[in-house]
């Protein structure tokens, strides 16, 4: 994809210089001095000069018009992390807004966690509580995340899937909900192309091959449409087209299954006026000239987005007989759908940024983002129990449903009539005993749609059942909820917490002892699940907001690891003694194979056996395997489908449970053998190459011919793989290839 021509610290400058005052100007310039100074010979993985990143992200600060105290920070955001420049020196000499923006965008590298994984997520959740404090916090991280994105192809594959990825679950849903519209599809069209790159470029190429006829139509339509706003007699308009982005024709062909001809809205045309009332205006003025498209009328000025977007979208047939989606709205409306809570500073920054650059409340009325985040992390227990609720509750699909009053009602797709019974009121929702939906009567497990008329019967008591938590989709709803059970009777949670640990424990079959449940094991469990007694961590699971099954884990945990242990001896004094062979060549040190690393596979919890990977199916991470024992060669691991396996049994041998201590890899060279067949035409050799080389930097072999079978070709190519997902991905690509029909592994 064409990449963005980088600017200059001088044009940078006089794009900020263009709004701010001179004083404010020469604020941000010391900043600059000052980032330049600190990173010095630091460079980027490119090789360009470090402070290059800065700049970037201080451009698109600038585009959006952001005060002084936010390009302060985008020029220093990396400072903190990447150099000895501490906090409080920031906020010495620039103050404390901007040592707050800081600090919310870095990273927690000082602070040592298990995995990788819950590093991310706590960074995650750090950065996201930090827009309660400032919002700006989160434009600075969506605008360093953006150069990231435009940059991201000097690193590897794995790597750009794997950032890629976190843009599309984390970073681009935050800048939708956000309202900053262009660098929402900017970061998804960039992560689409490192995601699908082969679909990326088959949408780009559909869109390419018939631009001018678009354009043309568009053209046309701009025409007529500028006539008849003249005939209303509305001077002060704007009337542009707009190309549809590629990500949203992704999800339109991927999420709703329509083929590339069935999306009509590939060039859109945008009418910007100055009133409310001249956009209805201006709609019955299309309509009466052109037909408009059953179904495809959206009023987003009377029912606006969550983000505070508002305009109004049509979709009618033009003359040709092709259909175009017109968008009206005013100028004001314009500038939040383009710039959403920026729109802020840019009116801060029109009147002078002397202004206290704070969100207030009545900024903020679209942006209940942040309020929710907050009740979403005072339900959770942990970060990843955090950051799977804010992308489940606040970054899910939205729905619109409406009270018989005609309120209307916000709620994550999937909700039913108890998320809007709770939405409502709490004493709705714990009295609702039932639903009409659009005049019918549903059950509580309904699920609602946009538009959906809902009436919630109530009872004139209290309803609550504790199996709601399982009928509610909203974080919300299940907190009103928990937050019921919270205040009823102490004594009626704790024997409620008691009963459900031990169910869960016999139905899952987990080890207990006579004094499992004793007062004086429950208190020492408790604590080490942060509850002050056994008593407080029933009642927790009672009213449902500890996790029956995290307790059941820990009050299980070392019977159950006594269990494995015992089991795991018996197995390698049976492993040891029945095969006949010496113990010391059978229990030879992983780690002295030079072909192989100890931390790749579990034999029954035994990690002190030779371990070999069968050549014939070459297993890798993921793969389901099995193994068994051979002469003087210690544990021999195969493809659960490897003829070998049958062929153990057969003469005898018994078969070894053996797992995958880490089924994404512990490295990228995993060998696996492919099979490619297809037509024998010039170039099929090529294609194979390039798919291959587009997933993986390690081919260990590639070799082909004609196949007089089939009057084909066929191609065997060996590549080094990190785990299965990857090879799967490069089989999907090599089948995507034209006039290949088959591809497969192969066994020796």
């Amino acid at each position: 994809m064409a990449k963005i021509k980088e600017k200059t610290f001088e044009e940078v400058h006089d794009l900020y210089a263009s709004y701010l005052d001179e004083e404010d100007v020469k604020k941000v310039d010391e900043a600059y001095e000052l980032a330049n100074n600190l990173h010095g010979n630091q460079v980027r993985k490119s090789g360009q000069p470090y402070i290059t990143h800065p700049i970037q992200v201080v451009e698109i600060l600038a585009e959006l018009r952001m005060d002084r105290d936010t390009l302060i920070a985008g020029f220093l955001h990396d400072v903190v992390e990447d150099t000895d420049e501490e906090n409080q020196d920031i906020e010495n000499e620039f103050g404390a807004d901007v040592a707050v923006i800081i600090d919310g965008v870095t990273k927690l590298n000082k602070i040592s966690y298990n995995t990788e994984e819950n590093q991310l997520a706590e960074n995650h959740r750090k950065l996201l509580l930090s827009m309660s404090k400032d919002i700006r916090v989160i434009i600075v991280k969506l605008a360093d995340r953006l150069h990231n994105m435009r940059t991201l192809d000097v690193h590897r594959p794995e790597k750009q899937q794997r950032i890629a990825s976190e843009t599309l679950e984390i970073y681009a849903p935050l800048a939708h909900r956000l309202g900053l519209a262009n660098i929402k599809w900017e970061l998804e069209d960039l992560s689409l192309f490192y995601t699908d790159r082969e679909k990326y470029k088959e949408i780009a190429h559909l869109m390419d091959a018939k631009r001018e006829e678009r354009v043309a139509d568009v053209d046309l339509a701009i025409s007529e449409i500028e006539k008849s706003i003249h005939e209303l007699g509305i001077e002060h308009v704007e009337v542009t087209g707009r190309p549809k982005h590629i990500y949203s024709v992704y999800r339109k062909m991927t999420d709703k299954h329509k083929e590339f001809s069935d999306i009509y809205d590939l060039l859109a045309i945008r009418v910007l006026v100055d009133t409310v009332s001249q956009t209805y205006a201006v709609l019955g003025s299309i309509h009466s000239k052109w037909t408009p498209m059953p179904g495809r009328f959206k009023d987003y000025i009377a029912l606006p987005k969550p983000n505070g977007y508002q305009s109004l979208h049509t979709t009618v047939i033009c003359p040709n007989g092709r259909p175009i989606e017109v968008q009206i709205r005013t100028f004001e409306m314009h500038d939040i759908a383009e710039f959403g809570v920026a729109a802020h500073w840019a009116y801060k920054a029109n009147k002078g940024s002397k202004d206290k650059a704070k969100v207030d409340n009545n900024d903020q009325r679209h942006l209940n983002v942040i309020q929710n985040i907050l009740e979403l992390q005072d339900d959770a227990s942990d970060a990843d129990q955090f950051i799977d609720a804010v992308k489940g509750d606040l970054f899910s699909d939205r729905i619109y449903a409406f009270t018989p009053k005609g309120d209307v009602y916000e709620l994550p797709e999937g909700a039913g009539p108890l998320d809007m019974a709770f939405a409502i009121h709490s004493q709705v929702g714990s009295r609702a005993t039932g639903a009409k939906v659009n005049g019918k009567l549903v059950p509580l497990n309904h699920q609602l749609k946009t538009g959906d008329i809902v009436e919630i019967v109530t009872a004139k008591e209290d309803n609550i059942s504790r199996d709601w938590l399982e009928l509610v989709s909203s974080r919300r709803a299940k907190n009103k909820i928990r937050s019921y059970f919270r205040q009823q009777d102490r004594e009626i949670n704790i024997s409620e917490g008691l009963k459900m640990l031990k169910k869960y424990i016999s139905d899952n079959h987990l080890p207990v002892e006579e004094d499992t449940f004793d007062k004086e094991n429950l208190d020492a469990i408790a604590q080490e699940l942060n509850n002050q007694s056994g008593d407080d961590m029933l009642a927790l699971i009672g009213y449902g907001e500890l996790p029956v099954q995290r307790a059941a884990a820990k009050l299980t945990e070392k019977l159950r690891l006594q269990a494995e242990k015992e089991k795991a001896e018996k197995l390698q004094d049976e492993i040891l003694s029945g095969d006949g062979q010496a113990a010391e060549s059978i229990t030879k040190k992983v780690n002295n194979n030079p072909s192989r690393s100890d931390e790749d596979i579990t034999i029954a919890g035994i990690d002190s056996l030779l371990i070999r990977l069968g050549r014939c199916c070459t297993p890798i991470p993921g793969d389901e395997i099995a193994g068994y024992i051979t002469k003087g060669r210690g544990v021999s691991i195969h493809r659960i489908d490897c003829r070998n396996l049958q062929t153990a049994l057969n003469d005898g041998q018994r078969l070894i449970d053996v797992e995958w201590n880490n089924p994404q890899g512990n490295r990228p060279d995993y060998p696996a053998d492919l099979v490619v067949s297809g037509a024998n035409r010039n170039g099929l050799l090529n294609d194979v190459l390039r798919v291959v080389n587009s997933q993986t930097r390690y081919i260990d072999s590639i070799n082909g011919g004609a196949d007089h079978n089939s009057d084909g070709a066929r191609i065997s190519v060996t590549v080094g793989v990190k785990n299965l997902d990857q090879l799967n991905k490069i089989i999907d690509g090599l089948k995507n290839i034209k006039e290949v029909y088959e591809v497969k592994r192969a066994f020796h």
